[in-house]
C-alpha cells in the first residue's frame, strides 16, 4: 500500500525544529515518525535533513535522539560527533568523501568545528588531510 507524502509544511517545521527546538522535534516527531527520515529541498541541490540540520548546527542532544530513533548516519554527522573511526573508514575507502558538503553547502571540516571538544580528534584528522593535499 502506497503511503501519501507527508505534508510539505509538517517538514519544514521539523527541519526548522531541528537546528536547536529540541521540545518541538520530540512533539513533531511523536506526531509523525516517518519525519526522521524526511528532507527538505531549500533550492537547487541544497537538501537538508532534520539530522543535518542537527548536526550543522552542533546540537548533540538532537543528533543522538534521532540518530536513536533511526535517522541514517552520514559523514558530517559522524564527524560532529567525533566518530573518529567512521570518519576514517569512510574517507579510507572512498577518499573524494573528505569533499563531502552538508546542508547549505557546509563543508566536512565545518561541521567536526561544530562538534567542540568531542570532535577535535575529527576536526584535526580532516585538517591534516587538507593540509596534505594543500602541499601536493
Amino acid at each position: 500500500m502506497k503511503k501519501e507524502p507527508l505534508d510539505i509544511e509538517l517538514v519544514r517545521s521539523f527541519i526548522i525544529a531541528a537546528h536547536g527546538n529540541f521540545e518541538e522535534v520530540k512533539e513533531l516527531l511523536l506526531q509523525e515518525p516517518a519525519l526522521v527520515h524526511s528532507v527538505m529541498n531549500w533550492s537547487g541541490d541544497d537538501w537538508e535533513s532534520g539530522l543535518g540540520a542537527a548536526a550543522h548546527t552542533g546540537n548533540r542532544d538532537i543528533v543522538e535522539w534521532l540518530l536513536e530513533r533511526g535517522a541514517r548516519m552520514d559523514i558530517c554527522t559522524a564527524a560532529m560527533l567525533g566518530e573518529l573511526s567512521i570518519v576514517q573508514a569512510m574517507i579510507g575507502r572512498y577518499p573524494n568523501v573528505i569533499n563531502t558538503k552538508g546542508a547549505h553547502g557546509i563543508p566536512l571540516i565545518r561541521h567536526a568545528q561544530m562538534g567542540g571538544e568531542k570532535a577535535l580528534p575529527v576536526y584535526n584528522y580532516l585538517n591534516s588531510l587538507t593540509s596534505q593535499e594543500a602541499v601536493i
